[in-house]
């Protein structure tokens, strides 16, 4: 897939509007997709989360903190398509 994130927007605490490269749109929920352990602890203060960017250079969801998205992911879970897994051959 590898579609860049090209812009987002925090919406009510753990929600966020992402938009794609190829205007593909969708409201993502963060707290149904992963744990608020380790980098993403610092997420659960909504002041926190409500600093979400997109990383100028790698096309990914971000925040201060360290914590990243993959773009791929959150492109699947917005398009309800499967992620297709890259192989070695």
């Amino acid at each position: 897939m590898l579609k860049d994130v090209v812009g987002v927007q925090a919406l009510a605490p753990y929600r966020f509007q992402v938009r794609f490269e190829d205007g593909v749109e969708g409201v993502v929920a963060l707290d149904e997709i992963i744990k608020f352990e380790g980098v993403f602890a610092p997420l659960r203060d909504p002041d926190e989360f409500r600093k979400v960017s997109v990383h100028p250079e790698l096309g990914v969801v971000c925040w201060p903190s360290g914590a990243d998205l993959d773009s791929d992911m959150l492109y699947a879970h917005v398009t309800h398509a499967p992620v297709r897994i890259r192989t070695t051959a």
